[in-house]
């Protein structure tokens, strides 16, 4: 494949949306309860209808499943379970027909347990990939090396009788770390990132990819000078520490350089997770310059946290510390529960999706949006004996895991499980609630004001006002629940200025705008009139979760 010449500020990636399919969940195509590509490629044309710009696929490379592919055991197949790398080609292609790109996981800093890598690095410390993973000696009175947690519960280090020595894992004790300060490791992950971009992926989502270098003297983490409640739970230890020696380590810039000169062989964009104490600093870190990531996202916008001095803060701290790089927001996916509970509550409507998206595509950035999300989805009550998650399994009852929101996609509410898996004796691996069976797409698609039509109508809308796309921001001081932004036409980014502005309260309210120049009402977007606010004068009428538009004078 030749190279492509992308300008960054012509990019498809640059104030696009893209639309994340967790493959388990999204369409059974042969009746055996889990979710595989040949189902995505059904559905491809749905995605197509909605405007998106690209889809990001969960992994389903080869693996135990402990992680539900995020722990691999090898990098360049397909699981059984979801299909083969023909199944993966024809996605491709036809993703590609209908004009979506292709974004794939990739998770680099640990390897499943039975992958062929680490059954030979833990059979002796001399053979030739001892060092390919991070491996310590323990304490004089045999404690673990350092004081490092895994996300998921525990000590981050668990003892390994072959080598009689530690390994690091982040993660589970399934997924042990890959050590980034060996040069092999580094050479061998950039060959199978090679691999799937001569496949024709369009871009990579980078997988914890602040996780992949520790402090090489192994020192302990300090306590945390304020608990991190962002990227885990307050439930979890994880977030009493200060994580400074067992991530976000200098030497990861460099090797984002070394991934970025790959990509730019093909044009194909990268997005990393960032998953850190002070996650908006390393956001910027990690995408300054023009020469690691194309984008990043973090755990900010994934919180509980949801009033508009938070989010407004969120945003106004990473533009202030951004470098020329490029956000991407996101406000769920398969890791957090889903959007309408987390942040509208039990009580929410499906409509509060509306006003999530709306508000997310008016901040400056690329998004990414859940599937399911787009027909307002609430988070499902999975009970106990059907949890497969095992970072609920082991947090239960005061955290129940993630499996609340990847529960299948509904697709047509006559059907057994909604659609999703055409087997009727065969259950879906995780339950479909009836609260999203009455939300299905079938149901949606004959709703004329559901949040379905919405998504598809306000995506036709924004890509009309570039200002919204790839415009600056600048936030209007106006007090709670009251969010008020306007985008600005900026270099090679022409347009109208654009007033954006959202009630998040389940309330109406009443809000001064202290400035409006030329503001022209636009109500092209898919909002219903309930849900669009009135200006009198400078006097702005907002419904519950209300929003208002207006083009503004130059």
């Amino acid at each position: 494949m030749s190279k492509t010449d992308v300008r960054p500020l012509d990019a498809w990636w640059r104030g696009g949306v893209i639309y994340q399919i967790y493959p388990r969940s999204f369409a059974d195509s042969n009746g055996d309860g889990i979710g595989d590509l040949p189902g995505i490629i059904d559905k491809l044309p749905y995605v197509a209808s909605l405007g998106v710009d690209a889809i990001w696929i969960s992994p389903f490379f080869r693996s135990p499943m402990k992680d539900f592919g995020y722990d691999i055991s090898d990098y360049r197949d397909v699981d059984p379970m979801f299909g083969t790398l023909r199944d993966f080609d024809r996605l491709v292609a036809r993703a590609h027909e209908l004009g979506l790109k292709v974004v794939i996981d990739q998770v680099l800093s640990h390897t499943s347990d039975q992958h062929p890598w680490f059954q030979e690095s833990r059979s002796s410390r001399d053979n030739a990939k001892a060092d390919w993973y991070v491996w310590a000696d323990p304490k004089p009175d045999g404690t673990p090396p350092t004081n490092w947690l895994s996300v998921f519960g525990g000590s981050a280090w668990q003892w390994d009788a072959r080598r009689r020595q530690y390994y690091l894992h982040n993660f589970l004790t399934s997924q042990p770390d890959l050590n980034f300060h060996c040069e092999e490791v580094q050479r061998q992950v950039l060959s199978d990132i090679r691999f799937w971009l001569e496949r024709g992926v369009d871009g990579f989502r980078f997988d914890a990819c602040n996780f992949h270098f520790h402090d090489r003297k192994l020192r302990d983490n300090p306590p945390a000078k304020k608990r991190d409640t962002k990227s885990v739970q307050d439930t979890n230890p994880y977030g009493m520490q200060q994580h400074l020696y067992d991530k976000t380590q200098f030497e990861n810039l460099a090797f984002l350089e070394k991934v970025r000169g790959l990509l730019d062989e093909y044009g194909a964009a990268s997005l990393g997770e960032i998953g850190d104490d002070n996650a908006l600093a390393t956001m910027a870190a990690y995408t300054a310059s023009g020469n690691k990531l194309h984008m990043a996202y973090s755990f900010n916008l994934l919180t509980h946290e949801n009033t508009a001095t938070y989010i407004r803060s969120q945003v106004e701290e990473l533009e202030g510390a951004m470098d020329g790089g490029w956000p991407c927001w996101s406000l769920g996916n398969h890791d957090v529960a889903r959007v309408r509970t987390r942040w509208g509550g039990p009580d929410a409507p499906a409509a509060y999706n509306k006003l999530a998206l709306a508000m997310l595509l008016s901040l400056r950035g690329s998004a990414c949006w859940y599937q399911g999300d787009e027909l307002g989805l609430p988070e499902a009550e999975v009970p106990y004996e059907r949890l497969q998650d095992p970072y609920g399994i082991n947090f239960w009852p005061e955290f129940k895991g993630r499996d609340g929101c990847r529960t299948p996609m509904p697709w047509d509410s006559t059907l057994p499980h909604a659609g999703f898996s055409g087997a009727r004796d065969v259950e879906p691996w995780l339950p479909v609630p009836e609260t999203h069976r009455q939300l299905a797409v079938d149901v949606s698609e004959v709703d004329p004001d559901s949040v379905l039509h919405f998504t598809r109508t306000f995506l036709a809308w924004r890509k009309q006002h570039r200002a919204l796309v790839c415009g600056s921001i600048r936030f209007i001081d106006v007090p709670e629940p009251v969010l008020a932004l306007e985008r600005l036409p900026e270099r090679a980014c022409e347009g109208t200025p654009m007033l954006a502005v959202f009630n998040t309260a389940a309330h109406p309210v009443k809000v001064r705008l202290p400035r409006l120049p030329g503001a022209t009402p636009l109500r092209g977007h898919g909002f219903a009139p309930r849900q669009f606010g009135r200006l009198d004068g400078r006097d702005l009428e907002l419904p519950p979760y209300g929003a208002y538009f207006a083009a503004l004078a130059d």
